[in-house]
């Protein structure tokens, strides 16, 4: 398939999605969440929540109900979506919790490295060490540790407390199949009678409870972090991170009824390897963390912006209608609100490159890959205050400069 005909089956796909979930007028306004993948990098995101819920909460004190009834996450965005759901019946409350969560958080609490001390030394070294783990558990890092982390974290019961509440209408965490290719939203609702589950090329969903197995399977970076199996269509599959094959991230909260979406991401305007460094005008040549990190963003790569611009499009030709025509049509606009960062986040993970755990850091750099662009790569695997506090405020100062768009998102 060319790449003309594969971007045009993309906007189609999204076009479909807009029309056919607009065609249903919800009984109240509906607003969903929609959080994106990119390890330590989803920090950005406390930030941009916090911000929104100390904004609400200035704006009428007495109004502290939690603000979305959808929620969708992907990848590490499935782990704050998650951990909101889980606390949604406190209201604003729990996004404060969800910045305390990440504050306590450390790279030692999401995996473990287990190398020789001597890979800093040679890049052989470093490479026998990383294939060692690789053949005996398929991934290079151990991550029971987040397991054992998101069992004390994330309450399961809560998110069945604000179900049953109406607190929330419904929260789903996306995956993809290595065994089949078919990219899954899991959907977890009090009323699962009320949605009909969507069934596109290349992506599906299924009505099941969330487990903290789907959220490590929505989390599993492809190569650091083992596949987990779930059980769909009565059988065993294996599954890794949400954001592979990605090819329409909007489409969940919009199937599950949402007319209002807030959607925060963490990519950037342009990524710091490829800034500088030329000499005479000529790009430098790649280093292997470079290339290491150019790979990363692309397994992380979506398209979020195209969604978002698909679903403005149709939603203004919509309104540009004539009255009388609207009228008649049993349709509701689908807003959208998108939130990325506006710095460089390879650039702030490079500054911040020392705090990685010394395993991680000796065979990083035992292979050569801090340097020249290695920020990029470091940059999902900083779960460290220093990166992860820099990351909250960026989010908070992004989120105050579209203060007036919050504020009306919500209003």
């Amino acid at each position: 398939m060319t790449c003309d005909r594969y971007a045009a089956r993309e906007r189609a796909m999204s076009l479909s999605t807009v029309i056919h979930t607009g065609l249903t007028r919800p009984s109240r306004p509906i607003h969903a969440l929609v959080l994106m993948g990119g390890g330590a990098r989803t920090a950005y995101q406390v930030g941009v929540l916090r911000a929104m819920a100390a904004m609400l909460q200035l704006q009428d004190e007495r109004a502290a109900t939690f603000p979305f009834q959808v929620l969708v996450g992907t990848s590490a965005g499935a782990l704050n979506v998650a951990y909101l759901a889980g606390a949604a019946t406190q209201g604003l409350q729990a996004f404060a919790q969800l910045g305390q969560f990440w504050n306590r958080l450390r790279s030692a609490d999401v995996y473990e490295l287990d190398v020789s001390r001597w890979v800093g030394f040679s890049r052989l070294v470093a490479a026998l060490s990383l294939w060692r783990n690789v053949r005996s558990r398929r991934a290079v890092l151990n991550t029971m540790r987040l397991v054992d982390t998101l069992h004390h974290a994330i309450s399961l019961q809560g998110i069945d407390d604000a179900l049953q509440a109406k607190a929330i209408d419904a929260v789903a965490v996306t995956a993809s199949s290595y065994s089949t290719g078919v990219h899954w939203t899991f959907c977890h609702t009090a009323r699962a009678h009320r949605y009909e589950a969507w069934s596109r090329p290349g992506r599906r969903s299924e009505f099941q409870p969330l487990t903290i197995e789907h959220l490590m399977a929505s989390s599993a970076i492809p190569f650091l972090f083992p596949s987990t199996p779930l059980w769909v269509d009565g059988r065993r599959e294996f599954f890794g991170d949400g954001s592979m094959r990605q090819i329409s991230p909007l489409s969940p909260a919009m199937h599950l009824g949402a007319h209002r979406i807030m959607v925060v991401g963490v990519a950037q305007p342009q990524r710091s390897s490829l800034v500088g460094g030329a000499v005479a005008g000529a790009p430098p040549e790649p280093t292997l963390g470079g290339i290491a990190g150019h790979a990363m963003a692309s397994v992380f790569h979506d398209t979020l912006q195209a969604d978002v611009e698909q679903a403005q499009r149709v939603t203004r030709t919509l309104q540009q209608l004539p009255r009388e025509v609207a009228a008649v049509l049993p349709y509701r606009n689908v807003d959208v609100l998108s939130i990325q960062p506006t710095q460089s986040l390879d650039a702030l993970a490079q500054a911040h490159a020392l705090e990685l755990p010394r395993p991680v850091r000796r065979a990083l750099g035992g292979l050569g890959a801090l340097k020249g662009g290695g920020g990029a790569l470091a940059s999902y695997l900083l779960f460290e205050p220093g990166f992860v506090q820099a990351l909250v405020a960026l989010g908070e100062h992004d989120a105050y400069a579209r203060k007036e768009e919050l504020l009306a998102f919500f209003g």
